[in-house]
């Protein structure tokens, strides 16, 4: 079970950059990396996590911590001995 952070973004119309705020988290349950994982956690966060459906495309997860955790994980099993 892995944690991946939800964020909203913010355009800030002074310097035209975007903020990524965390606003929370969304657990994810698959023991295998699937072609599907991350459109599924966004779809759950967006709706977790949404005001409303303008506010919607403005929520992003981070899934590169959790991909590195299945790196990490299909390594350890792999590994002989």
């Amino acid at each position: 079970m892995r944690a991946v952070t939800v964020y909203r973004l913010d355009y800030d119309s002074k310097t035209g950059y975007r903020a990524r705020h965390p606003i929370g988290a969304v657990l994810e349950l698959r023991n295998y990396e699937r072609v599907d994982n991350n459109n599924a956690l966004l779809r759950m966060a967006r709706r977790l996590f949404a005001l409303d459906a303008a506010d919607a495309v403005r929520i992003v997860i981070d899934v590169e911590p959790a991909r590195r955790a299945y790196l990490l994980e299909m390594t350890g099993n792999c590994a002989a001995g």
